[in-house]
């Protein structure tokens, strides 16, 4: 199969970092399917499962249909809903004719529950969840580049997907935290774009991998008080201080 060029993907000029996201919706929809892309490249998805979704003008949410390969997209397959979810135009003849995400909800919620907020991606990271199964936590001090970037990466308590009982806990979480990880399903990130969502990503899934990776040599030993309360600094000079944190590492990491 050959798949139809996405223009936005010969500009090399970006993605490169955050700051210089695009806003307009023709580079957003480019976006979102270069980013499915590298979920499937780097098996952070399977199948046609995970999600991604970007803020548009007006109220507007763009986001991923259910059922289609995140490998395979196209910028006119996305679909446009409000902010309760329920589509609205202008469609194309292809968006037309596919179905909503059935977790466009827990985007929906993050979108409500952070103004700053600009994009979220639902992905089914495999040592991640892994670890969710083996009530290993990612709220704890080990990686740095982990505290400055993520902090303490929470994991929902187990409930079925799309259950009102985890949109209630995403609910709870998502006000105060970039990433977190669904008990036994996957995991949920938040950036100021698409693009800076999908990073924290691949920064929680190498978290994970290298966790694990330390598990089978020894025990996990975590960095001590002053070493996170150095990576603290370093959080907040760097714009990725959350509320609660304070509170959040004092009785995690002992940074206090």
């Amino acid at each position: 199969m050959t798949l139809a060029p996405i223009p936005y993907l010969s500009d090399r000029s970006w993605p490169v970092g955050v700051p210089h996201a695009p806003r307009d919706e023709p580079s957003l929809r480019n976006l979102i399917c270069h980013v499915a892309r590298l979920l499937h490249q780097f098996r952070l998805v399977d199948g046609a499962s995970g999600g991604i979704s970007t803020r548009l003008s007006g109220g507007r949410i763009l986001c991923t249909p259910f059922g289609l390969a995140k490998s395979l997209l196209q910028p006119d397959q996305l679909i446009i809903v409000d902010s309760d979810g329920a589509r609205i135009g202008p469609e194309t003849d292809t968006s037309r004719a596919l179905r909503l995400d059935d977790e466009l909800a827990m985007h929906l919620e993050c979108y409500r529950q952070r103004p700053d907020v600009e994009g979220v991606v639902h992905a089914h990271p495999p040592l991640s969840v892994a670890l969710t199964m083996a009530g290993v936590s990612l709220r704890r001090c080990l990686v740095p580049e982990a505290v400055v970037t993520l902090g303490l990466v929470p994991t929902t308590p187990y409930a079925p997907p799309n259950s009102p009982e985890a949109l209630h806990a995403i609910r709870l979480l998502i006000a105060q935290h970039d990433a977190m990880l669904i008990a036994a399903h996957g995991s949920l990130t938040v950036g100021s774009d698409v693009w800076q969502a999908y990073l924290r990503l691949e920064t929680l899934e190498h978290t994970a991998t290298i966790i694990h990776h330390a598990m089978q040599l020894s025990p996990l030993t975590p960095l001590d008080p002053a070493q996170v309360a150095a990576l603290l600094d370093t959080r907040r000079a760097l714009g990725f201080w959350r509320d609660g944190d304070a509170e959040r590492f004092c009785e995690a990491c002992g940074a206090c």
